[in-house]
């Protein structure tokens, strides 16, 4: 059951992880961002495999942009969650490619009580059945992806704080003063982050004796697993929100101007949801473009 939960997990958060890509892509774009922090020289001089390929990512995925800057063209350097996506998402690949490995071994693992050797004409009690392998692996990852949400949220309060956005209208509206805009798509990703930090707490440090203390340390992996599996959820809806306001922030830029494949993801969204003009119940665009997002032709789209 762990296992199963947690391959489920994995899969979506290696579709998670893409996905929060291109957003940053477009996120980028419409903050005019600076990409010299993706030059392969500065990831080379860390050594940590996450953080390069993440950079190597971000140069293709941006590679033909003319909406991004160079260092000094328009500011020294952006704020931690452009400047360090790397590094910080670099890490929470580094987690799923640790876990990964963890749940490949255990899907082709004997995980019995008793063990029979027929060779040996042995039955064996023994421990294969402990999760512990697996409550490790989760909780870790239940980490990583709160993280790869929480850096979302803080790019995406950027792009409707008027203070932060290099020159973006207050909450993303033509007509702030009447309208709220994108204040509460904000709002929304916060309480979601807000939430994953309370589910990240590790279910593997817990334990609670049962069969007459027979069984007196348990993993606690089933929890591990299901509120990993729940943190993901509400990351994908947080990576949502920040692309559904990097799409609107894009707009008043050029959009001719983005790259190829951010100009893709713009073109496949904007033929269901449309640019916001004046206040709407923001749910159902929500609830449709996370729905897209998760869609097989999408992920197939940015694969």
């Amino acid at each position: 059951a762990i296992t199963s939960i947690a391959a489920i997990t994995l899969y979506q958060s290696i579709n998670l992880m893409n996905l929060s890509l291109h957003t940053l892509g477009i996120t980028y774009e419409a903050l005019r961002g600076v990409t010299d922090v993706f030059d392969d020289a500065i990831h080379l001089l860390r050594n940590q495999s996450g953080q390069r390929h993440i950079a190597k990512r971000m140069r293709d995925i941006l590679a033909d942009s003319k909406l991004t800057t160079k260092q000094g063209e328009l500011r020294v350097q952006d704020a931690y969650s452009l400047r360090c996506s790397p590094q910080v998402l670099g890490a929470s690949l580094d987690t799923i490619n640790y876990v990964y490995d963890i749940i490949e071994k255990e899907m082709n693992a004997v995980t019995d009580n008793p063990i029979v050797f027929p060779e040996r004409e042995e039955v064996i009690s023994a421990g294969n059945f402990h999760g512990q392998p697996l409550a490790l692996a989760m909780d870790f990852l239940a980490i990583a992806m709160s993280e790869v949400a929480n850096i979302s949220e803080r790019r995406l309060e950027r792009m409707v704080n008027p203070a932060l956005s290099n020159g973006l209208p207050p909450f993303l509206v033509k007509n702030p003063g009447i309208n709220s805009g994108f204040m509460i798509v904000q709002y929304s990703a916060a309480a979601l982050v807000s939430e994953n930090k309370v589910l990240a707490h590790p279910a593997s440090v817990d334990s609670i004796p049962s069969s007459a203390n027979q069984e007196d340390h348990v993993s606690m992996g089933n929890h591990a697993a299901r509120k990993c599996l729940e943190i993901v959820d509400n990351a994908y809806k947080v990576v949502s929100m920040e692309l559904f306001t990097a799409l609107q922030a894009v707009d008043f830029q050029d959009i001719k101007k983005m790259s190829s494949k951010t100009k893709m993801i713009y073109e496949r969204i904007r033929k269901q949801i449309p640019l916001i003009e004046d206040d709407v119940v923001m749910y159902q665009q929500i609830h449709l473009l996370e729905s897209i997002v998760k869609s097989k032709d999408f992920i197939q789209l940015i694969a």
